[in-house]
């Protein structure tokens, strides 16, 4: 028999889409006691506003206000997920700087909460929040299921990641290996004519691949283009 971990793991990478994805976490968030479920995805780039696709089964109404009120950019749950990986409760302490927020989501039964973030290596973050409208977080509830929360988390980003990264423009750059060699370099704060000792070539040849790669990173300058890649992982 499969244990609760494989079985959703196993349905989460053969679902063929976000949707289905995502009907697994609500299915397993409902097993572990939670109305509803909600994950963010927050592209790396543009580093100016960087995309935010959100999917949740919270209800409509509450949806559509959260998005006229641009909750997203003061919901402290939100903020937390950017800086700390740590687990979070909802309560009156962590709404403090959103009361309107905190009290419009508890008019539509968002009354208790919990969320955790997660940062892969390419600077896609995620988070996931599972709520409902009545029985209190407990400290024992908590403990009970920190594995299955850690599990969820985990597979949440990992499988829905995946999916939405895919539909990313950038996702479909492809760098030659001389390209990413000298874009390291000047990340690593080297001149043309610097990398063109280090690799024994010449300057022109050292800015023709740069050039290229800044016509490939769609940016007005190898420094610009030298960070979007880092941002997207191709320098790792």
């Amino acid at each position: 028999m499969k244990s609760w971990q494989e079985d959703l793991l196993t349905s989460a990478i053969q679902a063929g889409g976000e949707l289905e994805i995502f009907s697994s976490i609500e299915a397993a968030a409902h097993a572990l006691g939670f109305e509803y479920c909600a994950y963010g995805f927050r592209a790396p780039v543009p580093l100016t506003n960087p995309k935010t696709v959100l999917l949740n089964n919270y209800p409509q109404q509450w949806r559509e206000r959260y998005e006229k009120a641009g909750y997203l950019q003061t919901d402290p749950t939100v903020l937390h997920a950017r800086k700390s990986q740590t687990p979070l409760v909802w309560d009156d302490r962590m709404f403090a700087s959103a009361r309107d927020l905190w009290e419009e989501a508890r008019s539509f039964g968002l009354r208790v909460g919990w969320a955790q973030s997660s940062l892969d290596g390419v600077g896609v973050g995620g988070m996931l929040t599972l709520a409902r409208s009545g029985e209190p977080l407990t400290q024992v509830e908590l403990d009970c299921k920190e594995h299955q929360l850690r599990w969820l988390v985990h597979t949440a980003h990992m499988s829905l990641a995946r999916v939405l990264k895919a539909k990313q423009p950038e996702h479909d750059i492809c760098l030659t290996f001389r390209e990413l060699e000298i874009l390291k370099w000047t990340a690593d704060g080297k001149s043309s004519q610097e990398i063109a000792d280090i690799l024994a070539v010449s300057k022109n040849t050292v800015d023709f691949h740069v050039k290229n790669a800044v016509a490939k990173m769609q940016t007005a300058n190898k420094t610009a283009a030298t960070v979007r890649a880092a941002m997207l992982g191709l320098l790792n």
